[in-house]
């Protein structure tokens, strides 16, 4: 396992991290504590949740997974080897049951922080992250651009709560999700010229259907150290190859959840039906070559997987230990340029 900086901080996180957000919907407390331990086994030591968690988000679930994490922690009478990020809902008809949408402000920011601390039973966070814009923006799939007039800029306004949080000892670090690349350059422009805390991260869906990052975000993550943390890396399964071999059961994440899905156009299918001839080519199954590929991304600062049983964690983790060759990253970049693109 390969250890990386978190932006400019200190903060060593594995090139895998353990999304969660399954906790508390298709996977039980139990099953929760289960994945943790393998990962943490297995020299994971990035953890990643959000106060709207489990998904699809409903009232009767939210919170759940970061008390499947809190229990576990508990348990565990450990924290410090370990890095916990997690993130505010943003405004929406689908988070309405968490909080009044109010674009962020100070109260809102400081109420699901306490929130997150005691749903988690920590003291800190090590990541904190806004979940997705307050504007409108090219975000959960959205192609086009629509301006927002309406929309109230209070960048400044967060970054303040940011770093009086970080003085308070509440969070060490903050994080975007979902953003975009003026997004990202106006919280750093404003950072900067006030003397407040960074950015370190960029929460974004990043896999062979939806290469998008690459298009503004990968420089600005290179450059300005404002790392990816790569999510959906296996496009809601749609890259785990069973879809395409006709192995796939309805209690599937794109079965039983089609209303949420990016991953079911058409040429998303075509794609991943190109994809799996290329591992097969050289012998790596189609989750094998998807999430060794976003590993060797050198925006990427840790990848995200999600599993909702053992075997696939144990696969998606055992993906460190595989380098794609110089012609098969050749291969699959012919797939992007035949079919760029088919799921943003």
């Amino acid at each position: 396992m390969e250890y990386r900086r978190l932006g400019n901080t200190d903060i060593e996180v594995s090139e895998i991290c353990l999304g969660t957000m399954t906790f508390g919907e298709q996977n039980s407390e139990e099953d929760a504590h289960e994945q943790l331990n393998y990962a943490i086994d297995n020299d994971v030591n990035f953890i990643d949740t959000a106060e709207m968690y489990a998904v699809p988000a409903r009232p009767e679930t939210q919170g759940l997974t970061e008390r499947y994490i809190g229990s576990w922690l508990a348990n565990r009478k450990k924290r410090d080897d370990v890095v916990i990020a997690t993130k505010i809902a943003g405004p929406g008809p689908y988070t309405a049951h968490i909080r009044k949408a109010d674009d962020y402000s100070r109260q809102s920011i400081i109420e699901a922080v306490e929130g997150s601390l005691k749903r988690l039973r920590t003291d800190y966070i090590d990541l904190y992250q806004l979940h997705w814009p307050a504007r409108r923006a090219n975000f959960f799939g959205v192609k086009e651009y629509r301006h927002h007039d309406a929309w109230q800029d209070n960048f400044h306004d967060i970054l303040q709560v940011m770093d009086e949080l970080i003085k308070a000892g509440k969070i060490r670090c903050f994080g975007l999700s979902n953003e975009t690349p003026w997004g990202v350059m106006n919280f750093l422009h404003i950072a900067a010229i006030n003397k407040l805390p960074r950015c370190v991260s960029v929460q974004n869906p990043y896999n062979l259907l939806n290469r998008t990052y690459e298009i503004g975000l990968a420089e600005i993550s290179i450059r300005e150290q404002v790392g990816l943390l790569a999510y959906s890396p296996m496009a809601f399964g749609r890259l785990s190859g069973k879809y395409v071999l006709g192995m796939d059961k309805p209690e599937n994440r794109i079965n039983q959840f089609e209303q949420m899905s990016r991953y079911n156009a058409p040429q998303s299918i075509v794609a991943s039906r190109h994809y799996l001839k290329v591992a097969q080519q050289y012998n790596l199954s189609l989750a094998q070559m998807s999430l060794a590929w976003v590993n060797q991304q050198r925006c990427v600062t840790s990848n995200i997987i999600g599993a909702t049983n053992m075997t696939q964690l144990r696969e998606n983790i055992d993906s460190v230990n595989i380098t794609l060759s110089k012609q098969c990253v050749k291969d699959i970049n012919a797939v992007q340029e035949l079919i760029p693109n088919p799921a943003p």
